[in-house]
């Protein structure tokens, strides 16, 4: 099958005559995600296809194959995910209501899966084609975020990339459940609305009356998480606010609930130490009360880390994070965990390596033999009168082991790390 080439954005489409745009889109299992968003005045039409992944000529059985291959760890590289092409009249229809639609019509919690459909081929995805739809996407993921941590959902894992790769799926896949309506659909949201008020926020344009009025309201405690909330206190036309947003907000997958707000009082109910005099602020509120603050940012990403680390790990774990300190062997309560899942930061909540690559090594620490993409990066470490190379999570900085020549097959790599900082997550 060849790669589809696809139309350029806002030119005539042939039923309707009128200029459209288009975005790809992923939902989990296409069928049921085709039938949802068709249903959206102002779609034109919907496709479903495949995305995102490394090959540009392959078909659903080829992807179903290498997923089995990846999950059992006998092949490497990113799988595509099943999508769907969305084609829109934005006359009619905006982008932001696209996306909202698709916030709402699935989970876009749960990493590689889709209720019961697991596997990456399953991921919920964003695909974009040009830097607005970028910037909107990541706006409406912030925004739905919020709602969602309201409502006690975990953080986004939806990701947003370029779009590469896009190969129309076969005939039999399409309009599959107008061709078959009692089949599989396999889709289910989370019941949490996109707030109406988004589209303002998320495009930055000047707000109204109305919407100033609404994020100048004090935040009420009741309403957030009473053990442990971050609020981060912003001000408007605040440079350093929107660059603390698109460097660490517009990423965050830490477990830990985040709101933001423009009152310079704290939520209702709870207490501050003292009053603000920068912006951004952050401040860790637990049962109500401020316990730790971090006030100014100007692009000092792993200072923030390394703070927030501080008030999230245990003594010990700090001591393997922050002093390059090694756990005994055999002390990992994951060492033995066998479980499919994923291995993520335990400050920024970022998937550094999963299940299928963890490995008996009989040394007594967790051991892997090939991380996330991009998750890690390596350091030269002369300490101790050795010359080995350390492993550091590239999200957080924090110092998580060392990689050696001794592996198995594909990587031939041991990735040798403590795991006090891992956090396990099963699928």
């Amino acid at each position: 099958m060849e790669k589809t080439v696809i139309s350029s954005p806002l030119e005539s489409h042939p039923n309707t005559g009128s200029k459209t745009d288009y975005i790809v889109l992923g939902m989990g299992c296409f069928w049921g995600a085709e039938k949802r968003m068709s249903e959206v005045t102002g779609v034109v039409d919907v496709e479903s296809g495949y995305a995102g992944g490394d090959s540009s000529g392959v078909g659903y059985q080829q992807i179903l194959n290498h997923e089995k291959a990846l999950r059992a760890g006998k092949a490497t590289g990113r799988n595509h995910a099943e999508v769907i092409k969305i084609t829109f009249d934005p006359e009619k229809v905006t982008l932001e209501t696209v996306l909202a639609k698709f916030w709402e019509n699935h989970n876009p919690t749960q990493g590689d899966r889709q209720g019961n459909d697991i596997g990456s081929n399953y991921r919920s995805a964003i695909y974009y084609h040009d830097a607005a739809q970028k910037e909107l996407a990541l706006a409406t993921q912030k925004i739905y975020q919020q709602a969602l941590n309201t409502a006690g959902f975990g953080p986004i894992t939806t990701e947003i990339l370029p779009l590469r790769n896009y190969i129309t799926a076969e005939e039999y896949h399409q309009d599959y459940l107008k061709k078959n309506p009692n089949g599989y659909c396999g889709l289910g949201g989370t019941g949490v609305k996109y707030p109406a008020s988004g589209q303002k926020a998320a495009q930055n344009a000047p707000l109204s009356s109305e919407a100033i009025t609404d994020r100048q309201e004090m935040l009420d405690g009741k309403d957030l998480n009473f053990s442990q909330q971050l609020v981060i206190f912003e001000a408007e036309n605040c440079e350093f606010c929107k660059l603390f947003d698109k460097d660490i907000l517009n990423r965050w997958q830490a477990e830990i609930p985040v709101i933001t707000t423009i009152n310079t009082n704290p939520p209702a109910g709870w207490t501050l130490e003292k009053p603000l005099f920068a912006a951004p602020t952050i401040v860790l509120f637990r049962n109500g009360k401020e316990v730790s603050r971090y006030t100014g940012y100007n692009g000092e990403q792993s200072n923030f880390w390394k703070w927030l680390g501080f008030q999230l790990l245990s003594p010990e774990q700090q001591k393997i994070a922050f002093e390059q300190g090694t756990e005994p062997p055999f002390t990992a309560t994951i060492l033995d965990e066998k479980r499919p899942g994923k291995f993520v930061d335990p400050v920024t909540g970022a998937t550094l390596f999963l299940s299928q690559t963890k490995f008996d090594s009989k040394t007594g620490w967790p051991s892997f033999f090939d991380p996330i993409e991009g998750s890690v990066t390596l350091h030269e470490d002369n300490s101790h009168g050795m010359k080995r190379i350390e492993v550091r999570s590239a999200s957080s900085g924090i110092h998580l082991g060392h990689v050696f020549n001794d592996g198995p097959p594909p990587s031939f790599k041991r990735y040798c790390i403590n795991g006090n900082v891992l956090k396990f997550i099963p699928d």
